[in-house]
């Protein structure tokens, strides 16, 4: 609740003083950055048609099994931002009548997404008792 006030009051101020961001105490950067930026999230930006796009490779499953429980729950939300952004990008250039510039970077996204599932389900199936073992797998395939 607090949190909420606080964002609240700072938009307020950044509204009336016409733009400059006023930095609310006790509200961590990334949230206030998470709320300034809104439906940006899901376009790139800083990028004209002509600059190339420089992507990465998708996660191998040997390099997702090295990684904790935490680091997997942040990357498959990462992997879900971008395949949101990917997907808004689609749809964005489709309704102008363009193609996207590298359209295998969704199937890179998802293949990496499925190999985090991977990775959790053998976690899972590795549990010797079996009503976790069913609870884990329940919560993985709901993903």
């Amino acid at each position: 609740m607090q949190l909420a006030r606080a964002l609240t009051a700072t938009c307020r101020n950044a509204v009336r003083q016409r733009g400059t961001v006023v930095v609310a105490q006790g509200v961590p950067a990334a949230v206030q950055q998470r709320h300034q930026s809104g439906l940006a999230d899901f376009f790139e930006q800083d990028r004209t048609a002509d600059a190339p796009v420089t992507t990465g490779r998708g996660w191998q499953a040997w390099e997702l099994r090295h990684k904790s429980f935490e680091d997997l729950h942040a990357l498959w939300y990462v992997l879900l931002k971008e395949k949101n952004l990917l997907y808004s990008q689609k749809q964005m250039l489709q309704s102008q009548g363009r193609r996207m510039v590298q359209p295998h970077r969704i199937r890179l996204v998802k293949a990496s997404m499925c190999r985090i599932k991977q990775v959790l389900t053998e976690r899972a199936l590795a549990v010797e008792d079996p009503d976790k073992r069913w609870f884990y797998k329940k919560i993985i395939n709901d993903m």
